[in-house]
């Protein structure tokens, strides 16, 4: 049985402002201020320090836990990525680096940042499992399987393409509404990628079934997981600002659902998640919150798992 323990203090700089524990955590927030190859809107470097202080404002309530959070778990918020690095080549590297210490002994939540970091975050996951096992579940508007865009080969729209350069085994796509033909292209051969487009999920005639299919196949994974969520995946009404906001998109409680079907997944092992592309607009306060919210869905629902597997 776990020790319940009360936050009775509230500590500034900390995801949901909760103090910092003894021992290894069982999750750990990292942040990755990384931006090198936006092609639109720009300061997703600053997305990570906007949602731990929008997370200030976040209840630590929620009703798949027995007590409010941490419920007796160990949340840490580690320092941020610095950024080191003057290559895009060495800044991957450095990410790698970052976020590989976290993925032996805890669940990582990563806040970026462009997606163009997922390739390095996945050479990190490479350390401790064979890629062929590991599934991607990707929320995104865009499907990020170009080889290249102004020829970076390393994009963030290439983000995916990339991540399955190193071997990953399998990639499920929702919320995909922005592609290239080259895209459609590499999908329909590849078959390690499966897509969900917005339009078939989303439309009123059917859309239903085609999310009903979708959810299962969530719940059939086997092995490990992990949740790539590109803010765009929402619809801008949820995100305003996001790198490049395409609008047609999932509705905040359809990520809900996703996030608590891969964490009941029973032969599914979730092993940690990113959230990216989070624009913060000082002017407007919609997406850092909503991404706040999301990480926090994330958070809970996994501890809610961990408390099932020790029932």
């Amino acid at each position: 049985m776990r020790c319940v323990w009360y936050v009775s203090e509230f500590v500034e700089g900390n995801f949901l402002g909760l103090p910092e524990g003894q021992g290894t955590p069982d999750v750990a927030i990292l942040s990755v201020p990384y931006e090198l190859t936006s092609s639109y809107g720009q300061g997703s470097n600053e997305g990570p320090k906007a949602t731990i202080a929008a997370s200030a404002q976040v209840e630590l309530y929620d009703a798949l836990l027995p007590e409010d959070l941490p419920c007796g778990f160990q949340i840490r918020t580690a320092e941020a990525w610095n950024g080191e690095g003057g290559t895009l080549q060495e800044q991957l590297s450095g990410i790698c680096e970052y976020v590989t210490p976290y993925l032996t002994s805890s669940f990582p939540v990563i806040l970026g940042g462009e997606h163009g970091m997922l390739p390095a975050i996945i050479s990190a996951v490479s350390e401790g499992i064979n890629l062929k096992d590991l599934t991607i579940v990707q929320i995104d508007a865009h499907a990020d399987l170009r080889d290249e865009l102004e020829g970076d080969s390393f994009s963030h729209a290439c983000a995916i393409r990339r991540s399955l350069d190193l071997g990953v085994g399998q990639v499920l796509q929702i919320g995909i509404r922005a592609f290239a033909r080259e895209e459609i292209e590499f999908a329909d051969n590849d078959g390690r990628v499966q897509s969900w487009f917005a339009r078939d999920i989303l439309n009123p005639c059917g859309g239903e079934a085609a999310w009903r299919k979708w959810l299962d196949t969530l719940s059939r994974i086997s092995g490990p997981v992990w949740l790539t969520l590109d803010m765009d995946g929402l619809d801008p009404a949820y995100v305003p600002t996001t790198g490049t906001p395409v609008p047609g998109g999932l509705a905040y409680w359809q990520v809900v659902e996703i996030i608590e079907k891969i964490a009941t997944a029973s032969d599914a092992k979730w092993i940690g998640a990113d959230i990216n592309e989070i624009v913060p607009d000082p002017n407007n306060n919609v997406t850092e919150f909503t991404a706040a919210m999301l990480a926090t869905k994330i958070v809970s629902t996994y501890l809610a798992s961990l408390l099932r597997d020790e029932q």
